[in-house]
């Protein structure tokens, strides 16, 4: 099966459409699938529910989606560093589902392994537990949260074979690793494609199953989500 495709257009062909779920990796800006965000923003697809820890920041990453209007509901943990977020969800313009980070996680996680549902502490007597079935173990209350199915995962990557074997650098495996497995079909870019047994597979982070396409993005631009410098005096 061919999976390495010439750029994000063409392996996002035939794969979208208005009002579908999508998972994307990334932590804020590390580790964030740049040229799979461009390639949607720029195929129109709209009211786009999607479930990432956060949503970027103003015009980058996700945060691109969000100043295009093409995304209706996000499901997230972390919405701190972007304003539009902000501005659309206070004026009742964007549904949002927060979920606590490990939550976030886990639901995808459980998703990807077929567990459409799981019991968890977190959230408990907050409003987090509002409107969810809650049961007792050993004495403690534990809340249902329930798995996340995607119609499709985008996702970055550092390197993978041609088979779609793949490893993350460092932190940026964050969540790219459970976004994967919770689509349906699941996109991934990468900075370097090597041929089938060249990677250790001792090392391999995401089996190549997961990975039905794939597009070599590099090279990339490090952008910084929040600087804090000192003044020459403070130096």
């Amino acid at each position: 099966m061919k999976k390495l495709y010439a750029d994000a257009e063409a392996a996002l062909d035939g794969l979208l459409f208005d009002g579908m779920t999508l998972c994307a990796g990334g932590f804020g800006l590390c580790g964030i699938p740049e040229r799979l965000i461009d390639a949607i923003q720029a195929s129109g697809v709209k009211d786009l529910a999607i479930a990432s820890n956060n949503a970027g920041i103003d015009n980058e990453g996700l945060g691109k989606l969000l100043r295009s209007r093409q995304v209706k509901k996000m499901i997230s943990s972390y919405v701190g560093e972007n304003k539009e977020f902000e501005r659309q969800y206070l004026s009742g313009e964007l549904e949002v589902e927060f979920c606590p980070q490990g939550t976030l996680a886990e639901r995808c996680r459980a998703g990807g392994a077929g567990i459409p549902g799981f019991y968890t502490r977190t959230g408990v007597g907050t409003q987090v537990a509002e409107g969810k079935e809650s049961k007792v173990f050993d004495g403690e209350e534990y809340i249902l949260e329930r798995g996340i199915r995607a119609d499709l995962s985008i996702i970055k990557g550092w390197k993978a074979d041609e088979s779609g074997n793949l490893i993350f650098r460092k932190t940026a495996r964050n969540f790219n690793q459970p976004m994967a497995t919770a689509g349906r079909i699941c996109v991934a870019e990468v900075e370097e494609v090597v041929p089938v047994g060249s990677l250790d597979p001792d090392q391999i982070h995401l089996p190549g199953i997961y990975v039905k396409r794939l597009i070599v993005g590099a090279p990339y631009d490090k952008k910084i989500e929040f600087r804090t410098v000192r003044t020459r005096e403070a130096a």
